[in-house]
C-alpha cells in the first residue's frame, strides 16, 4: 500500500489526521505530511477510511 496526497487539492481539513494520526500529520503551516507512505497492514483499513473521508479527495492509495 502506498499513500499519496495532492498538495494542490489538499485544504488541510485534518480529517485524515484525526482518523490515522500515525500516517497523516498537519504541520503548523497547515501542510499535510505523509509520515508513513507505506503504512503497515494493520493500519490499512483506517488509512483507506481516511482516504475515502477526505472532503477534497486529495488523498489516494494504491496497493
Amino acid at each position: 500500500m502506498e499513500v499519496r496526497v495532492d498538495p494542490l487539492v489538499c485544504e488541510a481539513n485534518g480529517v485524515c489526521e484525526g482518523l490515522a494520526p500515525e500516517v497523516f500529520r498537519l504541520d503548523d503551516d497547515d501542510v499535510l505530511h505523509i509520515e508513513q507512505p507505506n503504512p503497515p497492514a494493520e493500519l490499512a483499513d483506517r488509512v483507506r477510511h481516511a482516504v475515502r473521508s477526505c472532503p477534497k479527495a486529495a488523498l489516494s492509495v494504491s496497493d
